[in-house]
């Protein structure tokens, strides 16, 4: 008897063992997981300033982008919006130009970054005599929502070629940071061509051809009356605006480079804005179908530029890519002088 009392005694000891054991080994994983699923830093934490290097919450910054994406659909309420201090804030960064240069490409790019906020629409506030006339504050109001600490970016191409533009913005922001981005100057011109030539025959109407505008019939030499052909003349606008602003307010991206191979241009341009390094490989993807990098925002939200985008050129006559490209000759040796940067330009 005292011997089978023992038995049941040591499988009971050995049953209250096993639970303490399988209770422990359950709240050491719970925490475990507990400890994986707290976020980096709370939601409510914002971002950083521009120019600090602390690592920012991914989780943070999805919800803060997610929230702003409903602002933008209309359906977040004014008490939301007081509620996350969100606010419209004038841009502290402009790309001014150049027209077919790349400006659409490298706004939506930056967008990738969850510290930049973009204006979707052009706003044509500094360059416009009738928008500038009302005032900043109705500027102000194009701007999206967005946190204190993000950077709201606009892009208007016809800034750079308008003589008014570079007082206008000196007024408003004497320190903004402003982009300039640029192709080879012949082929700039074409696709500014290309463009007109596209609206032109989508309203059944005719137009000349890219060689009778650019090449001056009378007197055989370049058209510089030609707004295409004065717009690829770079150094002549950046003048005007040095009149303003210092040479290292700008930045000059490669917009040729921008198609081929965007990401070290992108980051060229985090380190201009004093941004925190975020957009990576894995946010640029190479679309085969329509020949340039796509966008990937997250795993379930992709983005490719409108169709409008990567239009085929016309063939233009060799002699006269070949005359343009000596005009333009020495005023890109200026504007590498000028800017620093230097490009592999004929």
């Amino acid at each position: 008897m005292l011997l089978k009392q023992q038995v049941l005694l040591r499988q009971k000891l050995f049953v209250l063992g096993s639970l303490a054991i399988g209770s422990l080994l359950y709240l050491v994983a719970r925490v475990g997981t507990l400890d994986r699923l707290q976020p980096i830093c709370p939601i409510e934490s914002r971002l950083a300033p521009p120019g600090l290097a602390e690592q920012i919450s991914l989780r943070t910054l999805q919800y803060k982008r997610s929230l702003l994406q409903e602002l933008r659909k209309g359906n977040a309420t004014k008490e939301q919006i007081r509620l996350h201090n969100l606010v419209q804030q004038l841009p502290r960064a402009i790309i001014i130009g150049v027209r077919k240069g790349g400006t659409r490409a490298l706004l939506e790019m930056l967008n990738l970054h969850p510290a930049v906020v973009k204006a979707s629409q052009e706003i044509h506030f500094f360059d416009n005599d009738q928008n500038y006339a009302r005032g900043m504050d109705w500027y102000r109001g194009k701007m999206p929502f967005s946190f204190p600490h993000q950077i709201t970016i606009e892009k208007s191409p016809a800034y750079f070629i308008t003589e008014e533009v570079p007082e206008r913005i000196f007024k408003m922001n004497s320190s903004i940071k402003l982009l300039i981005i640029v192709r080879e100057p012949t082929t700039r011109a074409v696709s500014d061509y290309t463009q007109v030539l596209e609206g032109k025959e989508r309203k059944n109407k005719t137009y000349h051809k890219f060689e009778k505008l650019a090449i001056d019939t009378n007197t055989c030499e370049v058209n510089t009356k030609y707004k295409a052909v004065r717009t690829s003349i770079y150094t002549k606008h950046l003048e005007r605006w040095l009149k303003y602003f210092p040479v290292e307010q700008f930045h000059i991206v490669d917009g040729d480079r921008l198609i081929t191979d965007p990401l070290p241009e992108l980051q060229l341009v985090e380190r201009f804005l004093n941004l925190p390094s975020r957009i990576s490989q894995y946010n640029l993807y190479f679309n085969a179908t329509r020949g340039f990098y796509c966008l990937r925002f997250n795993i379930v939200f992709s983005k490719c530029l409108a169709g409008s985008k990567g239009r085929t050129h016309p063939e233009v006559d060799p002699t006269v890519v070949a005359k343009l490209r000596k005009f333009f000759h020495p005023f890109n040796q200026k504007f590498y002088q000028i800017t620093g940067r230097t490009f592999s330009w004929p």
